[in-house]
């Protein structure tokens, strides 16, 4: 997301640096997006690298990691077939409200 600017639109592409910890480490990111959207991504990250690790008792930062990148993955990829199963529910009752709207208007055409 790019910065939000008002005015110099030379500014559009300016490049922030955003620090963020996850799982006790720190980490300097650079962007465009909103600091508070990185924040809550990192927290997320954060939050689901604890999760992972709770059932384990020895694991690497590097193990952990990959984990929960699969976790979030298979989150994203759920979501995205559930956007796609939702949109093709919306283009059936679209195309069943236009059939019915036809059926309607047909005795008032052929007046």
């Amino acid at each position: 997301m790019p910065l939000s600017t008002r005015g110099d639109p030379r500014r559009w592409r300016l490049t922030k640096t955003i620090e963020v910890e996850i799982y006790s480490q720190r980490y300097v990111l650079t962007g465009d997006a909103e600091e508070d959207y990185v924040k809550r991504v990192a927290r997320y990250v954060d939050e689901e690298i604890r999760r992972v690790s709770e059932g384990m008792k020895t694991a690497t930062l590097s193990r952990l990691a990959v984990l929960a990148a699969i976790n979030i993955a298979h989150e994203l990829f759920q979501a995205e077939q559930r956007r796609e199963q939702n949109e093709a529910e919306v283009e059936r009752r679209a195309v069943c409200l236009m059939e019915s709207i036809e059926e309607q208007l047909e005795p008032v055409r052929k007046r």
